[in-house]
């Protein structure tokens, strides 16, 4: 068993003894391929993006966990550090600040932080990253509930 299986094995496992209420989801796509995984974080109580139900799409690559997991968004989200139209993150944990000491639930959690705590200096929504730097928390809030009740209830 080569070292990426083992390691997603036991991030498996863990998960199974210890879930996480901001992710109610977080697995393989299917049984016979451990690199497609699927998540399903929740938007916190305390954010404009509370009630949301958001999917990401995580690719895990051969070399994990030395090179960091790709995630992106599949529910359409209204987020500074999310491109609009491919759901592409910028985080600096997932590209240059990765550590083998993440799992897959910790970027998870990272991101569920990200949409507590935006980054509008390094945009990849340049309209939603403007609302927050000229100040216009009313916009971006209402911005980010049209959003959230458009694609990310019900799911």
């Amino acid at each position: 068993m080569d070292t990426v299986t083992k390691r997603l094995i036991k991030e498996l496992k863990n998960l199974q003894h210890s879930p996480n209420e901001q992710i109610p989801e977080l697995h393989p796509i299917s049984d016979d391929n451990l690199l497609e995984w699927k998540a399903v974080i929740l938007g916190q109580e305390d954010s404009c993006y509370k009630g949301g139900r958001f999917e990401l799409a995580i690719t895990v690559p051969k070399t994990y966990p030395i090179q960091p997991p790709k995630i992106r968004f599949v529910t359409k989200i209204c987020h500074p550090n999310v491109h609009f139209k491919t759901g592409e993150i910028c985080l600096d944990l997932l590209k240059t600040e990765w550590s083998p000491a993440w799992t897959l639930q910790s970027a998870c959690m990272a991101i569920c932080l990200l949409l507590v705590q935006p980054e509008p200096s390094s945009p990849l929504n340049c309209d939603a990253a403007n609302l927050l730097r000229c100040g216009d928390e009313l916009g971006y809030k209402s911005l980010v509930q049209m959003y959230v009740n458009l694609y990310a209830k019900g799911q």
